[in-house]
């Protein structure tokens, strides 16, 4: 009986294999965080070689900015969804739920944070920081429309801006420190208090 040849691994696309590594690493990065992410974990994970994630990424630095861009990508559609013009009920806090799972369920909090921490300000220029920007823009059109409906002053950009930093910032606090607040603060169900924080966040952008 012959042996039976083995059979050629078909090579994927690149982007489709990026694809795939980049959704391997996420799921270590919300297991472990960006200290405990590994190429060749990631690399058993998908069966394939540790220079396979090289050739795509060239570095574990590279593998964790794509990670970052993405993430970033997503976060921009969620957080200009909730500017968007009145919707459904609860539009603008669906939007600030699915932040938060992004931000604190994903990890990504913790990125961010390990980028501030350990990484110089050439490095993290390299991620795309315009985000609150296109949001505080699309929020303010809205609150122009609305004001010149009801024959009332066009509201400050600047605050506009403010708003939107201050609710950036809340939302990266609670993925890093909202059990730990709530806690705090006498909470004795720290999930149902960052829904009902959420709440009022949402409230406070829709105004």
């Amino acid at each position: 009986m012959s042996k039976k040849e083995p059979t050629a691994r078909k090579r994927l696309p690149a982007a489709k294999a990026q694809e795939r590594i980049l959704e391997a690493a996420q799921k270590r990065l919300a297991e472990d965080g960006p200290d405990g992410l590994r190429l060749q974990d990631v690399a058993a994970d998908l069966g394939i070689s540790h220079p396979a994630i090289l050739h795509h990424f060239g570095s574990r630095d590279g593998l964790i900015t794509a990670l970052e861009r993405r993430a970033m990508r997503a976060l921009q559609d969620d957080l200009l969804s909730a500017s968007a013009p009145s919707g459904p009920s609860g539009h603008a806090l669906g939007a600030l739920d699915r932040v938060a799972r992004t931000l604190g369920d994903e990890g990504h909090a913790r990125v961010l944070a390990w980028w501030v921490l350990h990484r110089s300000g050439s490095r993290e220029e390299a991620l795309d920081w315009s985000m609150l920007r296109d949001l505080a823009d699309g929020i303010h059109a809205r609150q122009a429309e609305n004001a010149q409906a009801e024959g009332k002053p066009e509201p400050d950009p600047k605050e506009t801006v403010f708003v939107v930093r201050l609710a950036a910032a809340a939302l990266f606090g609670e993925a890093l420190l909202g059990d730990i607040l709530s806690r705090s603060a006498g909470l004795d169900d720290p999930a149902e208090a960052s829904r009902e924080f959420r709440r009022w966040l949402a409230e406070l952008l829709d105004r």
